[in-house]
């Protein structure tokens, strides 16, 4: 895992500092070796993390075999060797960043179709004069750029093309700000800085004279079939056997590995199958609370007894979060509201004192139909509910206690366009569009996702999956553990999103991933040949700190300085009258607000560090 910066500025006025202020902001990254290559108007940096070939053999930027190219490289490339024989490559070195650079060169944009890993790089060749730049399929390696009539720049985090103020007049994205109010993390192709975007999932871009063009090569959407898998039995032998392929992929490494181990199912199953291949302990990592109804720290402890891990635990107090705080704000750059981004940083740096690479089970929930936000979808889809959602919403709001005036603002009715969004946002506990609207004292702006069009009509459940697995995973659950790890140089791989096995979920039954109210019912069938099945009889409760209970004793002077009139008038994007109506609300026990006050400390935190002009 590394860092990777660089330019295209035919103006000239890019030097060797520039490319290394741009550089040095990614040290976090690759502590392990710093590479430049300035040669007229062209730039590339290079922090190195190093995993596969320790030698300096493999440091970057790396020129091909017959000098024409360079390259710069932050990920993995897991089937790197099938792809050598397959070109009949004599390498050089033992790393996938050489591999990488002859099959682009041989094979052109289609090379990417053989990747199988994560990556995000940058291939300059010379004699065309072309930079093409990359991102995986599912947007687990970032990637930023800027573009304007003198060129263009790119790197891994935000912080590095910020270290370019002297030569662009950076400005506050509007669109963002709204944005994340309603979802907590800033979405693609958006960034808080309005000159800046994100390069989107699954596409490349090439720019040559001047111009940029962008081409998408790999969607979630694209991958759905007209006919699902429905025969269990052969859908289970698959499951496992991709499953074990993509471990398998994941723990090849010159460097000490372990796996972050919650104690829920998706975890347990890479855990148990990275046990299961290994020769030896796998090194275990989890994070525990004070707090009995956050703690699932014994659970965790539980399955890497039974595997026979070699387990570590750290335990979490409002001392820690406070201390990691500003670490966090500095580490994700954007206003970034998804609090489990603590224990998540935390970890990490407990887990970098004893290897440096792990592997996650993010994205099981979302393939697997695992949240209680697919539930609510098909709720919400009954017609009986959508023709009662006002008598309803009324009735929670006035008479519930504090979970069912939380869950009135489900019932809220919003066009079909935005139903996806609205139950994500509620399901969070942050604003709805229509508070979002009266919150933001210029109003001006609204989030539309994009409208999937797939060959077989999804589930409502389905369709809601589709949606997080197009913005939630990549932007906030992605986001998370690259700056969580990456901020302690430590690299997080995660099996559970081999594209095989993404395109395997999109087209499995949703009976067979939600079997009789039983939620990621195929991944647990599979989980079950490895680990008992009642270690798990207990409610999915996931990876969060108990924020509500902070905010309102060590972390409440958040509340007092973010929140307060003076933040608002000082910022002046939020109404202060309309904030003051929920930190009222939150004090006098409505303590379902929580999430909705902590991004506005997160947001007005943020742009106190980011001051950017608005």
């Amino acid at each position: 895992m590394c860092g990777i910066a660089g330019f295209y500025h035919s103006a000239g006025k890019f030097n060797q500092e520039t490319l290394e202020a741009m550089t040095l902001a990614l040290a976090h990254r690759g502590p392990d070796a710093a590479g430049y290559h300035l040669n007229g108007p062209v730039g590339l940096g290079h922090r190195r993390l190093s995993i596969l070939d320790l030698s300096s053999a493999a440091n970057q930027p790396m020129r091909s075999a017959d000098g024409n190219a360079l390259v710069i490289f932050n990920g993995e490339i897991y089937n790197f060797k099938e792809i050598a024989a397959d070109l009949g490559l004599n390498t050089r070195t033992s790393s996938d960043t050489e591999v990488l650079l002859e099959a682009y060169l041989a094979w052109g944009p289609q090379a990417i179709h053989r990747f199988n890993g994560m990556f995000a790089f940058a291939i300059w060749h010379e004699p065309k004069q072309e930079l093409f730049i990359c991102r995986d399929r599912m947007g687990i390696k970032p990637l930023y750029y800027l573009q304007n009539e003198d060129g263009i720049a790119f790197a891994s985090e935000l912080k590095s093309l910020l270290s370019l103020r002297n030569h662009y007049p950076f400005t506050l994205n509007a669109q963002a700000v709204h944005d994340f109010l309603l979802l907590g993390y800033i979405p693609e192709p958006q960034s808080i800085v309005a000159e800046v975007r994100k390069l989107p999932s699954g596409s490349y871009a090439l720019y040559k004279n001047g111009k940029l063009l962008i081409e998408s090569y790999w969607q979630p959407e694209e991958q759905v079939f007209a006919e699902c898998l429905t025969n269990e039995i052969k859908a289970k032998e698959q499951l496992k056997s991709l499953v074990n392929s993509s471990v398998k992929y994941r723990m090849i490494s010159d460097v000490p590995f372990g796996t972050f181990l919650s104690g829920g199912i998706d975890s347990s199953l890479v855990t148990a199958v990275a046990q299961h291949n290994s020769g030896h302990p796998v090194n275990t990592f989890s994070i525990g609370f004070n707090d009995s109804k956050h703690n699932e720290s014994h659970y965790a402890e539980q399955v890497a007894n039974y595997l026979g891990t070699h387990h570590h635990t750290f335990t979490v107090t409002e001392h820690d979060a406070l201390e990691c705080l500003d670490r966090m704000v500095d580490a994700y750059d954007e206003p970034y509201a998804d609090s489990s981004a603590i224990p998540t940083m935390l970890v990490s740096k407990l887990a970098r004192k004893h290897v440096t690479m792990t592997l996650s089970g993010d994205g099981g929930d979302e393939l697997f139909l695992g949240y209680g936000a697919y539930t609510w979808a098909r709720r919400l889809a009954n017609p009986f509910v959508k023709a009662f959602k006002y008598p309803i919403h009324q009735t929670l709001a006035t008479f519930g206690n504090n979970r069912m005036k939380r869950a009135a603002g489900l019932f809220i009715d919003v066009p079909e366009t935005q139903i996806r969004p609205h139950i994500f946002s509620q399901e969070q506990y942050y604003f709805s569009e229509n508070e979002v609207q009266q919150l933001i004292n210029k109003p001006s702006h609204t989030f539309t996702p994009l409208n999937f069009s797939t060959p077989r009509k999804l589930m409502a459940d389905e369709a809601q999956a589709l949606f997080d697995l197009r913005y939630y995973l990549k932007d906030d659950l992605l986001t998370k553990v690259d700056r969580a790890s990456m901020q302690f140089s430590l690299e997080t791989r995660v099996p559970l999103l081999d594209y095989r096995i993404v395109t395997f979920a999109l087209n499995l039954s949703p009976e067979l991933k939600n079997k009789s109210g039983v939620a990621k019912y195929l991944l647990k069938q599979v989980l079950f040949d490895y680990v008992p099945a009642h270690f798990f009889d207990r409610p999915k409760w996931g990876f969060s700190i108990p924020l509500d209970k902070w905010l309102q004793k060590d972390l409440h002077y958040l509340i007092d300085r973010y929140c307060s009139d003076d933040a608002c008038r000082n910022f002046g994007l939020i109404n202060e009258k309309v904030l003051r109506f929920y930190k009222e609300q939150f004090e006098a026990g409505h303590t379902y607000y929580y999430n909705r006050l902590w991004q506005i400390v997160v947001l007005h935190k943020s742009l106190e560090r980011l001051n950017l002009t608005h």
